[in-house]
């Protein structure tokens, strides 16, 4: 895995903290659409029901608005750091990536991420190749 060449100097134009929120929610919104309906019909007080998405539940509404809220340097870096997680470029492909993602994010970056499998994995994985982490962040 290539490294950025001193990660202290590595702006990524989004705090971690940030990036760690969009995570835990993608996350969450994740394993409520990998629950089995099969699962959720034989037992109502079973992991897999309680994970379904209800009414109530404003896991993807909570995300998109987070996302929303975010200013546009903070939503193209946010895509960036999703492509260089799913591989599409490097860590010191980072000015490159940011500026194709700001030039991009013209319409919905939410939808935008929303719409990427795995992207909680892919955020926590463009972070980790700058040797940075999420998993220590306070939440």
């Amino acid at each position: 895995m290539a490294r950025a060449p001193d990660d202290d100097d590595v702006d990524l134009g989004v705090s971690l903290e940030t990036v760690a929120t969009v995570v835990d929610l993608a996350r969450s919104l994740q394993v409520k659409e990998e629950t089995d309906a099969d699962q959720v019909t034989e037992d109502a007080n079973s992991e897999a029901a309680l994970l379904q998405e209800t009414p109530d539940d404003m896991t993807e509404g909570a995300l998109r608005q987070f996302i929303d809220e975010l200013n546009d340097d903070e939503q193209a870096a946010m895509i960036a750091l999703a492509w260089i997680g799913r591989g599409d470029y490097g860590p010191e492909d980072w000015d490159e990536a940011r500026s194709l993602a700001a030039e991009r994010n013209e319409s919905d970056a939410a939808s935008y991420l929303l719409d990427m499998e795995m992207l909680g994995d892919l955020l926590a994985e463009g972070v980790a190749s700058f040797g940075l982490s999420i998993e220590d962040v306070e939440r």
